[in-house]
């Protein structure tokens, strides 16, 4: 896979992509990447969303749907994140680093967002278009695999085992409407089992899910 920087006609916008909100808490007059992340997220929903579109020309909305879940779910981020060594670039605090920052998969998932958003800025949609096409394969795409959503997964694995439906709370909303962040916790079988921060209430409820699969129904 590309090295990141070598898409960046700026390499220097991609440095605040890499700052998390807790390193700024150690360093002042910095801004987190968290900003970046809302408009990668856009950006990355679009861009999937159209190849799918031309893919599969004749599957429905729903599955169109399942397979942009899919594909863009927290721990498919979080590995390709991995895998060009953004968790390695990251700027975390001591207290981040300490308790496993670098590995944990919504905090990397939202990375991947936040360098797509800086992308965007240096470059337009047309190199997050080319970035995201060497990210992620037509074969990778074409592949049918589990199109349930996290959150699907959750319910029905929840159910399976007598747990009842996962039940999703707002801990808290944050910053202005047009960039408001959330935090979700999700509990199943009357316990908390996972939780998740986004942009948009769905994005947060998946991340909770994400976590919560991991910590009950880990593979």
């Amino acid at each position: 896979m590309s090295n990141i920087i070598s898409y960046f006609k700026n390499p220097a916008l991609l440095e605040p992509a890499l700052i998390h909100k807790s390193y700024c808490n150690e360093h002042s007059g910095l801004e987190s990447n968290e900003r970046l992340e809302f408009l990668g997220d856009s950006v990355l929903s679009i861009v999937i969303s159209d190849r799918l579109f031309r893919l599969f020309p004749h599957s429905p909305e729903g599955e169109l749907t399942s397979r942009r879940s899919n594909l863009v779910q927290t721990i498919t981020l979080a590995r390709k994140a991995k895998l060009l060594e953004l968790d390695q670039m990251l700027k975390l605090s001591r207290g981040e680093e300490e308790t496993g920052g670098r590995t944990n998969v919504g905090l990397l998932a939202n990375t991947f967002e936040s360098v797509l958003g800086a992308l965007f800025l240096d470059g337009g949609l047309f190199v997050c278009q080319k970035y995201l096409t060497d990210i992620f394969s037509d074969e990778e795409i074409l592949a049918d695999g589990d199109l349930k959503d996290p959150k699907s997964l959750l319910q029905e694995k929840s159910q399976a085992a007598g747990f009842g439906t996962p039940i999703y709370k707002t801990l808290s909303a944050q910053g202005p409407d047009h960039a408001k962040l959330f935090e979700i916790e999700v509990k199943v079988n009357n316990k908390s089992a996972g939780c998740g921060h986004g942009h948009s209430k769905q994005k947060a409820q998946t991340e909770a899910a994400t976590a919560a699969l991991a910590k009950l129904f880990p593979a």
